[in-house]
C-alpha cells in the first residue's frame, strides 16, 4: 500500500501546482482510490514572486515558502516537491528549515538525461529569465551545452508567453503563447538543441512533445515519478 504522504508545496503558480498534482496520481500504479497517496498541498499564491525577487525587483519569497514548508512538515509529509523550477534558487534555504526531504527537481532531470539520453550533447531550456539567471540549468547539467534563447527571444516570446496579458498566468493556455512559445524553441533547434527542457512549469501547461520535432522534456513529470518511487520504492 502507498501509505507514504506527499506534500506539495505549491502557488507558483497555482494551476501549475494543480497540474503538478495530476502528475503524481498518473506516475502512481493503482487499482482503485485507495492505492493512491495521501498528498497534501499548500498552494500559497500570495508567495512573491521569484524571478522579481532573484533580480532584485522584488520581496523575498523565502519566509513564506517556508511558511508553507512548516504547514507540511506539521501534518508529517514524508517527502514533499515544489512545483516551480525558479523556485529552487531557494530550495537549500527552505531545506535548512524542515526535517523531511525537498527533492530537487533539477538533480531529477539531470539523472533522468543521463538515464534515457546519454548520446545527448546539446540541451535548449525554455525557462523564466529569473531560472535563466540563477544559472541552475547550467549548474546541474554542467556536463552538456546548454542553449539558451536570445535576449530579445526570451523578452518577446518567453516572458511574453508566461507574464504577458495574454499568458499563461492570466488562464490564457492555448494560441498566443504557444504561437510564442514555438518559435523560440525553433530557435534553440536552429542553434543544434537534440532535446528541449520545459524549464518553467507553466511552459509545461501549453507547449506540449508533439509541437516539437525533437523530445520535450517536463522536469515536474520527471519529478513526479521520481517522488512516487521515492516514496514507496515501486518498480517502474
Amino acid at each position: 500500500m502507498n501509505d507514504k504522504i506527499i506534500g506539495i508545496l505549491g502557488g507558483m503558480g497555482p494551476e501549475a501546482t494543480a497540474e503538478y498534482y495530476m502528475k503524481i496520481i498518473r506516475a502512481t500504479q493503482a487499482e482503485k482510490d485507495q492505492d493512491h497517496y495521501r498528498v497534501i498541498i499548500d498552494s500559497n499564491a500570495k508567495i512573491p514572486d521569484r524571478t522579481a525577487a532573484i533580480s532584485g525587483r522584488g520581496e523575498n519569497p523565502v519566509p513564506q515558502m517556508i511558511d508553507a514548508a512548516k504547514n507540511l512538515e506539521k501534518v508529517n509529509v514524508d517527502v514533499a516537491c515544489i512545483p516551480c523550477m525558479t523556485a529552487h534558487y531557494f530550495i537549500d534555504d527552505v531545506q535548512k528549515a524542515v526535517s523531511f526531504p525537498l527533492m530537487n527537481a533539477f538533480e531529477e532531470l539531470k539523472k533522468y538525461i543521463e538515464d534515457h539520453y546519454p548520446g545527448v550533447r546539446k540541451i535548449g531550456v525554455l525557462a523564466t529569465s529569473g531560472t535563466l539567471q540563477t544559472g541552475l540549468f547550467k549548474k546541474h547539467l554542467g556536463h552538456l551545452d546548454v542553449i539558451e534563447p536570445r535576449p530579445v527571444t526570451q523578452t518577446e516570446k518567453v516572458m511574453e508567453s508566461i507574464y504577458g496579458s495574454n499568458g499563461i498566468k492570466s488562464g490564457n493556455t492555448d494560441a498566443e503563447p504557444l504561437s510564442l512559445l514555438k518559435a523560440a524553441a525553433e530557435e534553440l533547434l536552429d542553434q543544434g538543441a537534440e532535446v528541449i527542457i520545459s524549464g518553467c512549469t507553466e511552459i509545461g501547461l501549453v507547449l506540449k512533445p508533439y509541437h516539437l520535432p525533437v523530445p520535450l522534456l517536463d522536469p515536474m513529470e520527471v519529478v513526479a515519478h521520481a517522488v512516487v518511487k521515492e516514496s514507496v520504492f515501486q518498480k517502474s
